[in-house]
């Protein structure tokens, strides 16, 4: 397998000088590859998945900057952690211009994909799922952009997380769209960020549908300017199962949108329906050593 794909990187070479395709398809090594390819990258390079499963047991991680990671489609190339050992996170990703598209990572022991620190991160048509179910052992978060600039989620599904599926905090310049967020705790969570678009998403059977939050002691206080619109919110009733003592616990089931000590937040034109407590709540935050937020 391996003189297969340097034979493949030599012939688009020829091609291109500038940028290259790494294709790695699914082996008994194929965690080995996948990684490897991912520290041999260089700016501009590809990292095609194709058609498959591939089984991977311990976290991946990317830190070159300006790469792409392409499937073949979220149903066609699934990265399967089912056998992970203990980790933070099924893929991690710490640097700037990454564009992650058309695969499925499930069952991770942790989060399945967590962008640090990156600038421009994009996540299109991927899925992340956990498939036994809603359970408080799943891994807390799906999709996971924290500290970052210009995100983008769109055309992604997210399933089962036991915090929230589709969630970014402490960034800002944020949009997701057109994704579908199902039997999480929280569906769609922004939080402690500046300037997001949430806009033509689904949100449904999760515990809360679309969250809006600021907490206290991160790093980036004062979330403002959320647009939420456009988006269907509907039968968010599943029973919280957040693992005991996480905030998003607290949440009630049966939660449409929740707005906590956040300014400059714009809700309109959604379908909000059939959640079982509250469609909306407007909420601020109790610290008994910070008084009110």
């Amino acid at each position: 397998m391996r003189i297969l794909l340097i034979t493949v990187l030599f012939l688009f070479n020829s091609f291109d000088a500038v940028s290259k395709v790494i294709i790695v398809p699914p082996s008994k090594n194929a965690q080995e590859q996948l990684q490897e390819a991912m520290i041999l990258a260089e700016s501009g390079d590809e990292i095609q998945l194709t058609t498959g499963v591939y089984q991977i047991e311990d976290g991946l991680s990317l830190d070159i900057d300006n790469v792409t990671i392409t499937g073949s489609g979220h149903q066609n190339t699934v990265l399967d952690f089912s056998n992970q050992m203990p980790g933070a996170q099924g893929l991690m990703i710490t640097s700037d211009g990454i564009t992650l598209k058309d695969f499925a990572i499930i069952n991770t022991k942790g989060d399945a994909i967590k962008a640090k620190g990156s600038d421009g991160i994009s996540f299109l048509n991927i899925r992340t799922e956990w498939t036994n179910g809603p359970k408080a052992s799943n891994g807390a978060y799906g999709l996971y952009p924290v500290e970052s600039k210009n995100v983008l989620i769109d055309g992604c599904i997210a399933i089962g997380a036991s915090d929230a599926g589709i969630y970014v905090g402490q960034s800002e310049n944020i949009i997701v769209k057109n994704s579908v967020a199902e039997y999480n705790v929280a569906g769609i969570e922004i939080e402690n960020s500046y300037f997001a678009d949430v806009k033509n998403n689904i949100a449904r059977y999760n515990t809360g549908g679309i969250l809006v939050f600021d907490l206290p002691d991160l790093p980036q206080q004062g979330g403002h300017h959320v647009r939420v619109f456009d988006n269907l919110i509907i039968d968010n009733n599943t029973d919280n199962f957040a693992p005991e003592g996480n905030i998003v616990g607290e949440v009630p089931r049966g939660t449409g949108i929740i707005i906590m000590a956040n300014s400059d937040v714009e809700v309109f034109d959604n379908d909000i329906s059939d959640n079982g407590t509250l469609n909306i709540a407007i909420v601020s935050y109790s610290d008994p050593n910070q008084g009110e937020r």
